[in-house]
């Protein structure tokens, strides 16, 4: 399926003619039949003789109603410019063609109507020359008669031609429906309706609409039911999770997670102009939000937004001025631009923008960025680029952090000799790191990263920590339940943080305050009590061990904690 607006003057045939293509009258409500008059948004939709399904959105055409020709224009990929045989191009069709022209729309079809009651060529010539300066330079026109029937099977023709040369949408992109109506259904709940301009949505989807999570019942394509639709299409969701209160024409579902909320942007004009007023209307899908303008330089402009909306880089907007009803087109270029603080910075910043660069350019500014984040802003991972984690880094950064890794370790350790590297936090510190979890990615041979630490080869304890350790390990071989007391361990020269550095180097085990044993004492200690009966008393236990109560408490703790044994209620034990 494809789908187009109409864009023309209230008194053209807009309306007429879309009935007489495809049968169904797109005026919805009473009082725009009775006045024909198009008021709000019409939907129309046929099969073509060549087998093409098109969707119409059918716009108003007189100015009070600018407000929703936009909401029907904003995701449509094509346009139908009507224009009569007996009135011609006329201030409006120039206002829904410079909307056109903002919007960027390339594709479209020139229909010159009421044919019966004035030769068309002379229009036909005249609009065609006018559209010259504009995105739509060089459409097809033809001239019908939407009363006698003359021409619309023509018009049929060239709509297949003008919608088969329409570039294929991206059906694996991320779900943004703007919605242009909400409704209730007895029966079934809350229903919206949108232009599907890009990716697929599917019964037992889960979406977000204003930041809630809503469930897709079910959907409707053409007034049919379907399992599946994919862009570009129109379709009516029938959602779970929000009622119909609280949504309006505007709001967005969304691909969770696949776009970012933004109240401040960077966009470039298509046309630069001499001057911009203070505030604008912007238009986005069928979105109106109030802008403050700040210009930047040239065509460079930042927006802060009255509220926020689903952007990214690469959206196309239309500023409105509801003063002077002039239209001008805007492509994002950053929806999470830098402060601007110092002199010049602004034009600065437009320089930069006017250069563009893209995604390397930005992740280059931006240096470490979260990975969904980047991705949510419409950008795509540039070549080079290094993914550590939840965590993208700008190409080259690696490299460049991680040959500064060894001189802080190397720098931590004189230091604190006793530690056998610095924690990660200090590594996330020293290189000014978002999160310690990037360190892992920084870590090269021959550090490596140990228990929360990036250590190296001579991760060691100094020598003579390391002599005092040797001489208790080897007391320990002959006797390994005979933890040294205090007095003996201050006398070796292991006061409490040389003990501690030992514990963390692997060599000694702390089983309790002030007493350590050699590695290895669970299995022994599990051995020599395998020959008692069980259960056993902690007396049992130290004759066992053959050491002290000083010992033997702190020991019997630890394994039950370990869950090497298990202490019963009458303070006796047995093993697990």
């Amino acid at each position: 399926m494809q789908v187009i607006a109409t864009a023309g003057h209230v008194d053209h045939g807009k309306s007429a003619l879309v009935t007489a293509l495809t049968g169904m009258q797109p005026d919805r409500w009473e009082e725009e039949r009775r006045r024909g008059l198009t008021i709000d948004l019409g939907f129309a939709w046929t099969t073509l003789p060549g087998g093409r399904t098109v969707a119409v959105v059918d716009v108003p055409g007189h100015e009070r109603f600018v407000g929703n020709m936009l909401a029907g224009v904003g995701s449509v990929p094509a346009a139908l410019v009507v224009v009569a045989a007996d009135d011609g191009w006329s201030a409006q069709t120039g206002e829904h063609v410079a909307v056109l022209d903002a919007l960027g729309v390339r594709h479209g079809l020139l229909v010159v109507t009421k044919s019966d009651l004035a030769d068309p060529a002379p229009v036909l010539a005249d609009v065609q020359e006018r559209l010259a300066a504009t995105t739509l330079a060089g459409i097809p026109g033809v001239a019908a008669s939407s009363r006698t029937g003359d021409g619309v099977p023509a018009v049929a023709a060239a709509l297949e031609d003008v919608l088969a040369g329409l570039p294929a949408p991206d059906t694996a992109a991320p779900v943004r429906l703007w919605v242009d109506r909400g409704f209730t259904i007895r029966g079934a709940g809350t229903v919206v309706t949108g232009t599907l301009a890009a990716g697929a949505v599917a019964a037992g989807d889960r979406l977000t609409l204003g930041g809630q999570d809503v469930v897709v019942r079910g959907l409707q394509s053409l007034g049919a039911p379907v399992e599946r639709a994919e862009a570009t299409a129109r379709v009516a969701l029938n959602l779970r999770g929000v009622a119909v209160e609280d949504l309006s024409r505007g709001d967005a579902l969304l691909t969770p997670g696949a776009f970012r909320d933004t109240a401040e942007l960077d966009v470039v004009l298509t046309r630069p102009v001499d001057r911009l007023p203070a505030e604008l209307v912007v238009h986005i899908g069928s979105a109106t939000v109030a802008a403050r303008v700040r210009p930047l330089d040239g065509a460079a402009v930042r927006l802060r937004l009255g509220a926020p909306l689903p952007l990214r880089v690469g959206d196309r907007l239309l500023l409105r001025d509801p003063g002077s009803r002039t239209v001008h087109g805007a492509g994002v270029r950053d929806v999470d631009p830098p402060e601007l603080r110092r002199r010049g910075a602004a034009r600065a910043r437009a320089a930069d923008l006017a250069a563009g660069g893209g995604a390397a350019a930005d992740l280059a500014r931006r240096r470490v960025v979260l990975h969904a984040d980047f991705t949510a802003m419409g950008w795509s991972v540039p070549e080079g680029a290094t993914a550590v984690g939840r965590w993208l880094l700008a190409p080259g950064l690696a490299d460049e952090l991680a040959a500064r890794v060894p001189a802080v370790v190397a720098r931590y350790r004189q230091l604190r000799p006793l530690e056998p590297g610095p924690p990660t936090a200090v590594l996330r510190s020293a290189l000014d790191l978002p999160d310690a979890d990037l360190v892992a990615g920084l870590v090269r041979p021959p550090l490596v990263l140990r228990d929360g630490r990036v250590v190296g080869a001579d991760a060691g304890l100094p020598e003579p920590v390391q002599r005092a350790v040797t001489q208790v390990l080897a007391r320990l071989a002959d006797d390994p339940f005979a933890a040294p007391d205090a007095e003996q361990l201050a006398a070796a020269g292991l006061g409490p943080r040389e003990l501690a550095a030992a514990v963390r180097d692997g060599q000694l085990v702390r089983v309790g305050e002030g007493v350590v044993l050699a590695p290895g004492v669970e299995e022994r200690a599990r051995r020599a009590l395998t020959g008692l009966p069980q259960p056993f008393t902690l007396s049992q236990a130290r004759q066992a061990w053959g050491t002290s109560r000083r010992v033997a408490v702190p020991l019997a703790e630890w394994l039950d904690a370990r869950g090497v044994t298990e202490r019963l209620g009458d303070a006796t034990r047995q093993l697990r």
